[in-house]
């Protein structure tokens, strides 16, 4: 009789466990995790974007050019590029939940190295290991971001980039009120931000170790998308342009933008950094719509959209005066940031299962993009002049119009649906 039990009781929990996995994929959105992630993203770029702001102040200490301070972004950018996709490919296999925390040591690192760097080398090996703290924080946090989205992936990977734009945007407007006042050295400083961050991440690290189980087989939940490899990569092609084209733009403002406004309209140090912040805020509200707006009417369409639809605005800019320059650039950045959450979610639909390597592989290709445009455009810029940037880059995002050979990814699984 106890045999017959304990067989009835196995076989209970084993009708049980198919039932398991899909109520763990039923379970809403941890809004707590992605406000915890957001916020440690904002953190994390808030420091990165430390580096773009005081670049003023390090042409003037260091008596750099153009090209060298291109340099700087292209070190900082290149070493998270290269990294990304390989810590991606490697946490797939094997995630590593407590590897956030790890990844702001080595932000914190370059960021108490840029405060007390003496000469332009140790500028770069502080640029190199701020590169490095990206490389690891970036595809396991956006894994996390997709592990608490219950099935809103747009919404989730969005919530996440605006803490990143968010944080980017506030790295000028800090420097502003206290690097500049203080001098290089009130970097430092900013180790505090650094040190909250990995307190947070050490908790989202918990949250994820106890989750990661539970919720690995939801990708199992999502209809295949019946494409060819051909067709994948050809996409995979298509979105690295799109890549390149957004990136080179964005570097040529991110990088540039202060420079500019001083040349041409004679603005203050402060008053530039204050504008490059105007910009960058825009560009964090812009990353906000992309997600959500794609789960609503499919990534193609806002890829479309946020790319080629911000090409008029990007042609007037080099005309304009400084008043239409802030209202101008305030559009490019609200309508070009909304690109990037579409594109990330959509080409881990192209390739499900792989979330780190995809994640890894496009924010380390964004990164390199906007490295190899700084540097490329600096040295443009020492050659025929910081206006010549505005009129040159104003053409990239015709690029655009190659979105429209995108497969449309939403009819195949709404039909399975």
């Amino acid at each position: 009789m106890n045999t017959r039990v304990d067989e009835a009781s196995l076989a209970h929990l084993a009708a049980d466990e198919p039932a398991a996995a899909p109520a763990a994929h039923r379970e809403g959105t941890a809004y707590g995790v992605l406000g915890a992630i957001s916020f440690s993203h904002l953190l994390n770029d808030m420091i990165q974007s430390l580096i773009l702001a005081i670049y003023p102040i390090l042409k003037g200490d260091f008596h750099l050019s153009f090209g060298q301070v291109g340099l700087i972004t292209l070190t900082y950018q290149l070493t998270a590029s290269l990294l990304q996709p390989l810590v991606g490919m490697v946490t797939d296999r094997k995630p590593m939940p407590y590897s956030l925390p790890v990844g702001m040591g080595f932000t914190l690192a370059g960021l108490l190295l840029l405060a007390v760097a003496p000469n332009f080398p140790v500028l770069l090996l502080a640029a190199a290991l701020v590169g490095t703290g990206s490389s690891v924080f970036h595809p396991e946090s956006s894994r996390v971001a997709r592990l608490a989205s219950g099935g809103r992936h747009g919404l989730a990977q969005s919530l996440f980039q605006v803490g990143g734009n968010t944080g980017s945007s506030l790295g000028p407007l800090l420097a502003a009120w206290i690097i500049v006042p203080h001098g290089r050295g009130s970097v430092a400083w900013f180790s505090l931000a650094a040190l909250v961050a990995i307190v947070v991440l050490l908790q989202v690290g918990r949250w994820y170790r106890v989750h990661r189980v539970s919720r690995a087989g939801a990708r199992a939940g999502h209809a295949a998308i019946a494409l060819s490899r051909n067709q994948v990569v050809g996409s995979l092609l298509i979105l690295g342009l799109l890549i390149f084209s957004k990136y080179f733009y964005l570097a040529s403002l991110s990088s540039y933008f202060t420079f500019y406004l001083i040349h041409k309209f004679g603005v203050s140090v402060q008053s530039a950094q204050t504008h490059l912040f105007v910009f960058l805020f825009a560009v964090a509200a812009g990353s906000l719509i992309g997600g959500p707006v794609g789960d609503r009417i499919g990534r193609k369409w806002v890829i479309w959209v946020s790319i080629l639809g911000v090409a008029p605005f990007t042609l007037l800019l080099p005309h304009a005066n400084l008043f239409w320059t802030g209202v101008l650039t305030v559009v490019i950045g609200l309508v070009l940031s909304s690109a990037f959450s579409a594109i990330l979610v959509y080409a881990q639909e192209l390739i499900p299962g792989r979330v780190g390597m995809i994640s890894g592989l496009f924010f380390g290709f964004a990164f390199g993009m906007g490295g190899i445009g700084a540097a490329v455009l600096g040295h443009v810029a020492d050659l025929y002049g910081i206006d010549y940037v505005y009129r040159l880059c104003a053409y990239l995002p015709l690029i655009g119009v190659i979105t429209v050979f995108l497969p449309n990814l939403e009819r195949p699984r709404r039909a399975t649906a």
